[in-house]
């Protein structure tokens, strides 16, 4: 049962983040955290490798297809910050575990700081029209912002999130569907390093492997339908689907950090 719960939620997820540009991981960190399926550490790595697969494939896709929207100028820099933000959030996560013997602990830190960006990233994007964005092009500032951006995704476990599209908006004035594919690109660079460093310090945590193989199978045919799905909406309707799912993850992280707090 297990098992296919992994599947589920991995695949669903996958299909709203390869929509909204969100990589998925903001669903599925929260989402089985609420479930209790594993351990915190083992479910951030779960999710990321699923964030990894469904990224890397959509990623891949629209530049095969000819349908990349990605400025390399902006989001290579971003992709380099992201990428060294990866190797410090993930140092940041187990610095913070190792601090505190209830593993309880940092769950509670991740869905309070999840809660918090969610929710300002929500009020943002209701009133994103009314917020005159900025047209950041010096690559040092890029590689700055990209930073913050893989140190906030990796520390959370949930590969990219909201917070890309609000920085996307904002710093660079990215309509949606043009922000959504610089986000994956970020995203990517982001979890690959946060692997490799996992990989690297030997700080895998304990996993079952059907958990693994079904959540990347998710991911990539999540990033499959996601990728379709998107192409035939408007940038209004993954504004409204994005709202809807920002919604969703502010009550579930509270829930969680309740949870996680023996409340």
């Amino acid at each position: 049962m297990s098992s296919i719960l992994f599947f589920c939620v991995s695949f669903f997820a996958s299909i709203a983040g390869a929509i909204c540009g969100i990589g998925g991981g903001v669903i599925i960190k929260p989402v089985l955290d609420m479930l209790g399926l594993a351990s915190v550490a083992t479910i951030s790595f779960l999710s990321g490798c699923t964030v990894l697969s469904m990224s890397c494939y959509t990623v891949g896709k629209n530049i095969a297809a000819g349908d990349n929207r990605v400025d390399f100028r902006t989001g290579t820099p971003l992709a380099i910050g992201a990428a060294v933000g990866g190797v410090v959030g993930k140092q940041l996560f187990s610095t913070i575990a190792g601090m505190f013997p209830n593993p309880n602990t940092v769950g509670v830190v991740q869905s309070i700081c999840l809660a918090i960006i969610t929710i300002g990233t929500f009020v943002y994007t209701l009133f994103k029209a009314r917020i005159q964005g900025k047209h950041i092009t010096n690559p040092a500032f890029c590689v700055i912002i990209g930073l913050v951006l893989g140190l906030m995704s990796s520390f959370l476990g949930i590969g990219g999130g909201p917070i890309n599209l609000v920085v996307l908006f904002y710093f660079f004035s990215m309509e949606t569907k043009t922000a959504a594919q610089n986000s994956l690109y970020i995203i990517l660079f982001s979890q690959i390093t946060s692997l490799l460093t996992t990989l690297i310090t030997h700080s895998v945590p304990e996993f079952t492997l059907p958990a693994l193989v079904l959540m990347i199978a998710g991911g990539i045919g999540g990033g499959i339908a996601g990728r379709t799905l998107n192409k035939r909406m408007n940038s209004r309707a993954v504004d409204k689907l994005f709202l809807v799912l920002m919604g969703i993850i502010i009550l579930i992280s509270i829930y969680n950090a309740v949870h996680y707090m023996g409340v």
